[in-house]
């Protein structure tokens, strides 16, 4: 029998509502979390790094990925002094290599991280859900945010409807859409303001897909070859959404994309995390197929579904709802597992958690970080770990 894929939960730190005794109820081991309080290209000293993990420890569990890493925008608009900063990425991956923590997941999204419209979006019974509303981003950008470009990147149709929406709501809902998008990274309740973030679009102004993806494959190039001999697995997340937005580029959207960057250097510790969300958000991209193609490099698999709709809108469906066929997907990623255990190459158990979940039940009385609620992640952890043992049991049994 396979082992299983290592079940993990993403957790926020000491002033998590979510607590690691309730994780350790929910029958993962292991956890995801990073320093969020060490700003954004500075140095993890190994005494930080071992003070968190010896937190985890002592809770009967183990840090088994950083999520994340994160990048200084210097590197991404390769400012001059990205060489130091990447110096400074290297000291922090040696420090985690001495604690003994192997996989680090990262992304390399401009400026903002996920970006959704609404983070209490009610599905028919009352759960409350992520939503990506494609009419509402658009009214932000054309008319709060009013980007001059937007008008020639929208088409008539999308102005219209945009126009529509913005005049539906009222001005705090204004302001709640402008707080949900001028969102930070997670971890953080750092809120962009609108003349904040126009300076950091003014950084962007030469900086498109293709100088990104090139400032990308300078950042590997950088770090991999110390990554390899560290043994530490790098795994990139995709865009979410998996599409420009707000004029800023977006590199990591489909499985060209996955391809460039592993094959920009080519290394067992240049790897993916499979978001299945992200991902999923984008109708061309075929997710079963994509696992299957590019299982070699999966270090990290995120696993959640989302519903699109015929406007580009999306939200945060059931783990085994929506538009991605979870079936197919768990399928693949056990065909890859089989296939690591049979020629000894890579890692067998998976690190795999239940990204984002419903606010549900006793969830509502919680202030959890946006996508991060425990019962609904619970709900998403135990039907992933079903459909794993069904599909293996079915399988190799």
């Amino acid at each position: 029998m396979l082992p299983n894929l290592e079940q993990t939960f993403r957790w926020f730190g000491p002033n998590d509502p979510v607590t690691l005794a309730a994780i350790s109820q929910t029958g993962a081991t292991g956890i995801v979390t990073a320093l969020h309080h060490i700003p954004a290209g500075e140095v993890w000293s190994i005494e930080e790094i071992s003070e968190r993990k010896s937190i985890i420890e002592k809770a009967g569990l183990v840090w088994s990925v950083v999520e994340s890493v994160n990048i200084h925008e210097s590197i991404k608009t390769a400012a001059p002094e990205r060489d130091g900063y990447i110096e400074k990425y290297i000291t922090t991956l040696k420090n985690l290599a001495k604690a003994g923590i192997k996989t680090v997941c990262y992304n390399f999204m401009p400026v903002l991280d996920w970006t959704r419209t609404n983070l209490d979006y009610r599905l028919a019974n009352n759960a409350s859900a992520l939503r990506y509303d494609a009419p509402a981003l658009a009214a932000f950008d054309l008319y709060i945010l009013q980007r001059p470009e937007a008008f020639d990147e929208f088409t008539p149709a999308q102005q219209q409807a945009a126009k529509a929406y913005l005049d539906s709501i009222s001005e705090s809902e204004k302001n709640y859409l402008t707080n949900t998008i001028m969102a930070g990274l997670p971890g953080t309740d750092e809120v962009f303001t609108i003349p904040e973030f126009k300076e950091h679009l003014k950084k962007y102004a030469q900086t498109d897909a293709k100088v990104l993806k090139a400032n990308l494959a300078y950042f590997l190039k950088g770090i991999i070859p110390t990554a390899e001999e560290l043994g530490i697995k790098m795994c990139i997340h995709p865009d979410d959404p998996p599409f420009p937005i707000l004029g800023l580029p977006r590199v990591v959207c489909n499985e060209e994309d996955l391809l460039d960057v592993v094959n920009s250097c080519p290394s067992p510790s240049n790897g993916i995390t499979f978001c299945t969300g992200s991902l999923g958000a984008n109708p061309e991209n075929d997710l079963p197929a994509m696992a299957a193609k590019l299982g070699k490099h999966i270090h990290f698999l995120h696993l959640r579904n989302v519903q699109r709709e015929a406007d580009g809108s999306f939200f945060e469906a059931d783990h085994l709802g929506g538009s991605t066929d979870m079936y197919a997907v768990m399928r693949n990623v056990i065909e890859e597992q089989k296939r690591r255990a049979d020629s000894g190459e890579g890692i067998v158990a998976i690190p795999m958690r239940p990204d984002h979940g419903h606010k549900i039940l006793d969830d509502v009385n919680y202030n959890t970080y946006p996508g991060y609620s425990v019962i609904g992640r619970l709900r998403g952890l135990a039907e992933l770990r079903g459909l794993e043992m069904g599909i293996k049991r079915t399988l190799y049994q």
